[in-house]
């Protein structure tokens, strides 16, 4: 009828409770299952359903009910329970006796592949798979396939692991664009507790599985949208907080970039790099690691004229010494752009400035001088031929990447004041030093 139409839940739970509820009532009565719902573990599961016993007595009943009113109905909804806890061998029976893979929960309308995932049951997904259940099919709901349900929470990772053994899409898309990847990102963002992300194993997987590191959905969201999210995040945590987003972040692009993504494209509000570049004293390590690996500074498509590095930074210094009166923190964070202006320079043998580069230093309340000292010997390199040992740092940074470049330096057979010169670090230079030139001072005499 039209009113059945409009409320499928409702039609579909009605059909459950008057029609096939009495055989799934007797199949998991035989297999003590009744109660299980309010048992609190996977261990008390385990021991329920697949005794010989057990199984005989639900064989007996298949035969008896075979040709009875629903049964197809009533077996197809028994392995949708028996599949939430597990019970493989029960399944098996099942499905011997005419369960329908492709049967939907009336409520929530998951199959019962959907099911074995979101429970953990990578067995169970394994089984069903060799039935000739359809590993990538989408619910009629959300649209999600069993991987992107598997990607979505760390504790799932066996289920990934199955699914992508069993041969599953990992490219394919939701009806939003999303693939398994942009689900396991997304998940990250999205979590409750910020100390327990570690969601960085299901993301390895799916990309050495083949997943595109360069999707884009219809509405134009990319892997780096929701490290974005965390980047925005990160401004209202707690130091240890912090922390934790930082390494994982610098995990998550590890493994993008390793798979061909660019963290530096454009636009600009759409760029990881710039997005940390413009809030460089909460995401300085992220940077460091950005740019010894190799991220752009500008724009990797147009270049300066699309946005600048050199320009966030000083931009982002500005407004920061404007008004910090305190000298000890100014002078950190004044540090901290001098590395960060040295990290650029020394990522690619030319530098890149943008034709109209410019910093109005008339703007920063205290500490005008020392950004003026700075932004001095910027422009003055870009109109200065790069010396030659300029060239061999760059070159020699660029042949010990990946990030981290520190740790390769000391190891090297070479003289400190050598290894100095390699050495980017804000903590290895006097914080009063402030050129940028080949010219500027060594630790060591």
């Amino acid at each position: 009828t039209a009113q059945n139409r409009e409320m499928p839940f409702l039609h579909g739970f009605r059909r459950i409770t008057l029609e096939y509820q009495p055989l799934v009532d007797e199949i998991l009565a035989l297999l003590a299952l009744q109660d299980a719902g309010r048992q609190d573990t996977r261990e008390s599961h385990a021991c329920l359903g697949n005794s010989g016993s057990q199984l005989s007595a639900m064989r007996r009943v298949l035969e008896r009910e075979a040709h009875s009113p629903f049964y197809q109905e009533g077996v197809s909804y028994t392995l949708l329970k028996v599949t939430e806890l597990g019970l493989v061998e029960a399944a098996e029976v099942l499905l011997e006796f005419g369960a329908d893979l492709s049967f939907e929960d009336p409520v929530t309308y998951y199959t019962p592949l959907h099911i074995a995932v979101l429970r953990n049951q990578p067995d169970m997904v394994e089984l069903l798979a060799h039935h000739g259940a359809d590993i990538n099919r989408r619910d009629r709901i959300h649209k999600s396939s069993p991987l992107d349900l598997a990607s979505e929470e760390p504790e799932r990772l066996p289920c990934l692991q199955r699914l992508l053994q069993l041969g599953a899409n990992v490219n394919a898309a939701d009806k939003n664009g999303k693939t398994a990847l942009l689900h396991a990102l997304l998940h990250c963002h999205c979590s409750s507790d910020v100390l327990q992300i570690h969601n960085t194993e299901s993301i390895r997987l799916l990309l050495e599985g083949g997943a595109d590191a360069r999707v884009t959905t219809e509405g134009g969201d990319t892997v780096f949208t929701y490290t974005i999210f965390l980047l925005d995040d990160m401004d209202f945590n707690s130091t240890e907080e912090e922390e934790v987003q930082n390494r994982f972040c610098i995990r998550v692009m590890q493994l993008l970039m390793a798979h061909g993504a660019n963290p530096s494209e454009c636009p600009s509000l759409e760029s990881f790099t710039y997005r940390c570049l413009q809030n460089f004293t909460c995401h300085f390590p992220l940077l460091r690691f950005l740019l010894e690996s190799g991220a752009a500074y500008n724009c990797s498509l147009h270049g300066p004229s699309c946005w600048s590095g050199f320009q966030t930074v000083f931009d982002c210094l500005c407004s920061h010494v404007s008004v910090l009166k305190d000298s000890s923190i100014s002078t950190e964070v004044i540090q901290m752009g001098q590395t960060l202006l040295e990290l650029m320079m020394a990522s690619s043998q030319t530098i890149q400035l943008p034709s109209d580069f410019e910093v109005d230093v008339n703007s920063c309340r205290y500490h005008e001088e020392k950004i003026r000292t700075l932004f001095s010997s910027v422009k003055q390199l870009e109109h200065t031929p790069q010396a030659l040992k300029h060239l061999c740092r760059v070159f020699i940074r660029q042949c010990l990447r990946p990030w981290p470049i520190d740790v390769k330096i000391k190891a090297l057979p070479l003289p400190d004041r050598l290894k100095w010169y390699l050495l980017i670090d804000h903590t290895a230079a006097g914080h009063e030093d402030l050129s940028l030139t080949d010219d500027s001072p060594s630790p060591h005499p």
